[in-house]
């Protein structure tokens, strides 16, 4: 069995048309929407694509409704992106993100998978980079053979006791320094973590025609261009007044990137 793993499409449809694989089965971790231009192509692809999905933080935020503040990094850039999120989806679009689930179990080719957004212990907001211990804590009474987890946007497999985690990075917004697509294909007992090209300026372009400040467009461009922004300080909000949930302090999207 030939299991495609997409996570963090983030409305950049060119990059998940790239995505060409032979499969059987494809999971869906979550982040459809926010940052790119084009959500409502990416939801109908994994409306129709996707054997199993789960909800991410900001499917969940844009489909509640809620809205962020924030100048700093990707709060600003989500903050900015939102609306055109709302006015872009159909009530039906919105509607399959709010059902999607925030965990789905399930068992293929005899083993057993968790696909989380996040973590196991918070599913939609906790940011948990390559931390062999980190994981192992999180894994504790955890049922199953491969835990598939997004949300941080860095590519990565650990092998945790009789456990797999697997974190496909993103598809459409890598944060990695490798600007590409970045997915997953489990092959049998085969994991290979993939990259492709895509044509980057067809999402620029996309960009450029959207009626966002200056600023975001510059932001976005450089982030799709080179696979990171700028080092900045994270931005420590006096309220959490319609933040995304679990945005305590630090949004997670702003947590410091190792290099």
């Amino acid at each position: 069995m030939r299991i495609l793993l997409v996570s963090d499409i983030h409305a950049n449809w060119p990059a998940l048309a790239a995505i060409d694989e032979p499969h059987d089965v494809c999971l869906c971790l979550g982040d459809l929407v926010d940052y790119g231009p084009d959500p409502a192509r990416c939801v109908r692809w994994a409306m129709e694509h996707a054997s199993y999905a789960v909800r991410g933080n900001h499917d969940h935020g844009v489909a509640q409704g809620i809205p962020v503040t924030g100048e700093n990094s990707f709060r600003y850039l989500t903050r900015v992106t939102r609306p055109h999120m709302w006015d872009a989806l159909d009530a039906g679009e919105r509607r399959w993100l709010l059902q999607l689930p925030v965990t789905q179990r399930v068992t293929l080719g005899q083993k057993r998978f968790l696909l989380v957004h996040a973590t196991p212990r918070d599913p939609l907001d906790e940011y948990l980079l390559r931390d062999e211990a980190g994981w192992a804590r999180r894994l504790e009474n955890v049922e199953a053979d491969i835990v598939c987890v997004g949300h941080s946007h860095m590519q990565f497999k650990l092998k945790i006791g009789d456990k797999i985690v697997i974190n496909p990075g993103s598809v459409g917004l890598p944060r990695d320094g490798d600007p590409r697509a970045a997915y997953a294909v489990i092959d049998d007992d085969r994991i290979e973590l993939k990259r492709t090209a895509y044509p980057v300026e067809e999402t620029l372009a996309r960009i450029d025609a959207a009626p966002w400040p200056q600023r975001a467009k510059d932001m976005m461009s450089h982030v799709l261009r080179v696979g990171r922004l700028p080092a900045a300080p994270p931005e420590r909000p006096t309220s959490t007044t319609g933040a995304d949930p679990g945005d305590a302090e630090i949004d997670p999207e702003d947590a410091p990137i190792p290099v």
